[in-house]
């Protein structure tokens, strides 16, 4: 039984920061949109695909461009820093989950710069420069490695590892699922 639910907290931790990064990602762009003025078409969040947010009017498209993988790094990171400060049961979850979000966001954006896709793609349309979005990776991909650093023995891994927190592998797996259902209801 301690092997199922050690599979189940990093089988679990690993959707929710997917499905939790890219409706973190989107809710940047829309916060931006709203605040400058544009108008939202669509905002897709769907388990089965890539989110992306469609924009009807966008005045400020570099700002709204900048705002997903800005807020997509900094929310994450604040909200460890709280639970981390408040000795939350399972903080080592969002510590994970801020990790994941430096890396996916980092990667996105410099290795979108060579295709020209995505985000990226519209940086670079609206002028920033290249050498930015790499600048971007490199500052947080590092950072989100070393997050994750050391985080082995909460999951279970590694020689000093211990039992899983049950509680918190049934908490991630349940918010895992609930996001699950809203986005198929509702994506």
């Amino acid at each position: 039984m301690k092997r199922q639910h050690q599979l189940l907290l990093i089988a679990s931790t690993l959707g929710l920061s997917w499905l939790a990064m890219q409706a973190v990602h989107e809710a940047g762009h829309v916060g931006a949109a709203v605040a400058s003025g544009g108008r939202i078409a669509n905002v897709k969040l769907h388990p089965l695909a890539l989110s992306h947010t469609l924009l009807l009017e966008n005045p400020r498209p570099l700002y709204v461009a900048w705002a997903g993988p800005i807020v997509g790094v900094i929310a994450p990171l604040l909200a460890w820093l709280i639970a981390e400060g408040l000795k939350f049961r399972g903080h080592y979850v969002l510590r994970f989950f801020a990790g994941f979000c430096l890396v996916a966001n980092g990667a996105y954006l410099a290795g979108g710069s060579f295709y020209v896709a995505g985000d990226a793609g519209d940086l670079l349309r609206y002028g920033t420069p290249m050498a930015i979005l790499w600048l971007f990776g490199l500052a947080t991909i590092p950072a989100g490695l070393w997050l994750w650093n050391g985080l082995g023995p909460q999951f279970g891994l590694g020689e000093n590892s211990s039992d899983v927190d049950r509680a918190t592998t049934y908490v991630v797996t349940l918010l895992l699922l609930a996001i699950v259902v809203l986005e198929l209801a509702f994506g």
